[in-house]
């Protein structure tokens, strides 16, 4: 008798996956992910959260993702209820669209979770790029006026966004924020308008590197790159740092600091002063629709992101004066 029940409660439990799967998979449509994959990435998060240097927030987390749930969630999130640990966390999304993550985008907040419950998040600090103290480095400006790579704006962005949300290296397989669910919202914001992908393409017609975010007002936030040639997501990103600048938008955000970041010229400003920036350039000026690249990489690599020219690698040494014999 107990393995009959037994039996039947393990075809109810896996009958019952099954229809979640496939209810999953017609709401995720072309973003589907397969099952193991969904389990692979639970696990993963799971060990992550479980981290030595994460951990201690794990308790703070349940707590306010709780008391939040029983408020019924947070459509849009206020930049004055935030929880201190774990890190600015705003609340759990409720009811989330393309419009509630631009609104929630020009308050500072972002959505972000490996898996469970979508949540808001901002931070005390944001990786911040100015747009005129963006850096290329001498070996990038050579490799971009030699290179055969070419760039282009909107042309594939959901390939580009699912290659995010890829193998990369550093990083486990599996292990991604970029859910089904993220995709789709940013999918939609791209078929509105706000958001865009730059494409790095090979001689071959290959689609080697890229990267996607989201245009508010003069501010773009950069959500995520990739890279499967060597530079290739770096001078995509350069180009967009060009045309950025071409377009008056004042800055690019970066969340969470990475080497790439800093090398780039991200700084970390406070989160005040980062939502001080939104008041001032993230209202209005937004260039809506699809983008397109007006010049190549050989032409960006000419460009001074300050307006200010580069000193000569070797100063030219003034003239020495003629000699003049003395009279007998």
């Amino acid at each position: 008798m107990t393995a009959a029940v037994l039996a039947g409660g393990a075809l109810a439990l896996a009958g019952a996956l099954i229809l979640m799967f496939a209810v999953r998979a017609k709401r995720d449509g072309a973003f589907a992910e397969a099952p193991m994959f969904t389990l692979q990435r639970w696990v993963l998060g799971t060990i992550y959260a479980l981290r030595p240097v994460r951990i201690g927030d794990l308790p703070y987390l349940l707590w306010h993702s709780a008391r939040d749930l029983l408020r019924g969630g947070t459509r849009v999130p206020d930049p004055s209820r935030v929880a201190n640990r774990p890190d600015t966390f705003g609340g759990v999304c409720r009811d989330i669209s393309p419009e509630t993550v631009r609104v929630a985008a020009q308050l500072g907040f972002y959505p972000w979770c490996h898996f469970g419950p979508m949540r808001w998040w901002t931070r005390r600090e944001r990786m911040v790029l100015r747009t005129a103290e963006f850096r290329m480095t001498k070996n990038l400006r050579r490799i971009m006026r030699k290179t055969p790579l070419r760039v282009t704006f909107d042309q594939a962005f959901d390939e580009v966004i699912r290659s995010c949300s890829g193998r990369r290296k550093n990083r486990i397989y599996g292990l991604t924020w970029i859910t089904p669910t993220i995709m789709r919202l940013y999918s939609a914001l791209h078929a509105q308008g706000h958001a865009h992908s730059f494409e790095v393409w090979n001689a071959d017609g290959v689609l080697v590197g890229g990267g996607y975010g989201l245009s508010v007002g003069r501010v773009f936030f950069t959500e995520s790159q990739f890279s499967h040639e060597s530079n290739s997501s770096k001078m995509g990103f350069a180009c967009l740092m060009y045309h950025l600048a071409q377009w008056g938008y004042v800055a690019n955000d970066g969340k969470d600091p990475t080497p790439t970041l800093e090398e780039a010229g991200f700084q970390p400003i406070p989160r005040a002063n980062f939502e001080q920036l939104l008041r001032e350039h993230g209202r209005e000026g937004d260039r809506t629709g699809a983008w397109a690249v007006t010049a190549s990489l050989a032409e960006i690599a000419d460009w001074e992101p300050s307006g200010v020219a580069k000193p000569a690698s070797q100063p030219v040494k003034a003239a020495k004066p003629p000699k003049v014999k003395k009279a007998a």
